[in-house]
């Protein structure tokens, strides 16, 4: 620095580096021109030698001052060029700051139009599908509240809970969904949906699952369905042997009669040869389009829930379903009643018409 500067403050501060500097600049600048008066004043002595000594002492003056200031138009120059090269570079340094707040605004611009542009995408075809708009902006606003509000084990529950709900859109959207154990939420949610019909298997896998709390729910929904909406309800106990027709069986079979429910038993080993299938799992045809089935692990316990929508996946369970409903007709009844009239039993009938049959 050339300013002055100093340590400490009162009289007795010490000057710093750029005061001495400057100091000796300007002594060595008054040498010279006290050199350069004297020098001119021996000059004209010599050159004059009857004149007066005023001349002499007025050119010795005018040259020193002369020299005096020469030195400082050049120190002057040189600060003048220090000074705007260093403008020059702080010009550029501004200009190349600019440039890339420029970039960097440009491109935050063109992220935000982006976004802008997806989320306008996403909400145009959210509006475009048949399905409730405003519950996906209702489920973006919880969200948004809960990120705002929420502790942060609310936060992390709600994230893991929105990816779940997201997977499970995206394996709809292909076509089959599944997840571990027995979903019943999906079975009940299902059975408040259906419109038409509702097709059903039991075997000794969910035997458990009749006197639990999910089952009570799930038949007063199919009650609901049968009364309201008048959905149909099929629903067949599968057994091994006859001999595991036991009191209770026929006993829950005739509870879900009373539900408006047409509950059959059927004895593999009673069935003729075409119906008489190897182990199956149990599933549930909901309006002929989507198939929910459990499987089973080794202890003969639901490990796995898979929802398929694919059409020839869930015509094959309705075949099935068929030829076993039509099997057990005549003699699947506990305590079966005369029949009022020959009418044949309707058919399931598989996605885009027609009897589906094995």
């Amino acid at each position: 620095m050339n300013g002055v500067t100093t340590t400490g403050a009162g009289p007795g501060a010490v000057p710093q580096q750029g005061q001495v500097q400057r100091g000796s600049r300007l002594f060595i600048r008054t040498g010279f021109a006290v050199l350069a008066g004297v020098a001119a004043f021996f000059v004209t002595n010599v050159l004059n030698e009857n004149d007066g000594d005023l001349w002499q002492w007025t050119m010795s003056i005018v040259l020193g001052c002369a020299t005096l200031i020469v030195q400082l138009l050049v120190d002057f120059g040189e600060r003048l060029e220090a000074v705007q090269e260093s403008q020059k570079r702080r010009m550029r340094d501004m200009k190349d700051s600019l440039s890339s707040h420029h970039t960097e605004m440009r491109a935050a611009v063109d992220e935000s139009f982006a976004k802008i542009n997806a989320a306008t995408e996403l909400y145009s075809k959210v509006d475009g599908s048949v399905l409730r708009s405003d519950e996906v902006t209702r489920l973006v606003l919880g969200y948004t509240k809960v990120g705002e509000q929420g502790a942060d084990i609310v936060k992390a529950f709600a994230e893991e809970e929105l990816g779940r709900l997201a997977l499970l859109m995206e394996s709809l959207g292909n076509g089959t969904a599944d997840c571990p154990g027995e979903n019943h939420e999906w079975l009940i949610d299902l059975t408040k949906c259906v419109k038409r019909t509702l097709y059903a298997t039991s075997t000794s896998v969910d035997r458990d699952f009749w006197s639990s709390e999910p089952a009570r729910r799930y038949l007063a929904a199919q009650e609901t369905a049968i009364k309201s909406r008048r959905v149909e309800i099929r629903r067949v106990f599968l057994v091994d042997e006859e001999s595991e027709v036991t009191g209770s069986l026929r006993q829950l079979c005739e509870r879900h009669r009373k539900f408006g429910i047409d509950a059959r038993i059927a004895v593999r080993a009673l069935l003729e040869p075409t119906a008489q299938m190897n182990s199956l799992n149990d599933f549930i045809v909901f309006d002929g389009e989507l198939c929910y089935e459990t499987e089973p692990d080794i202890r003969v316990m639901p490990a796995k829930t898979t929802l398929k929508m694919t059409h020839e996946h869930v015509e094959e369970r309705i075949n099935r379903f068929n030829v076993l409903w039509e099997a057990t007709e005549p003699d699947s009844r506990p305590d079966p009643e005369p029949a009022v009239s020959p009418t044949p039993e309707p058919r399931v009938h598989a996605p885009g018409g027609g009897a589906a049959r094995s």
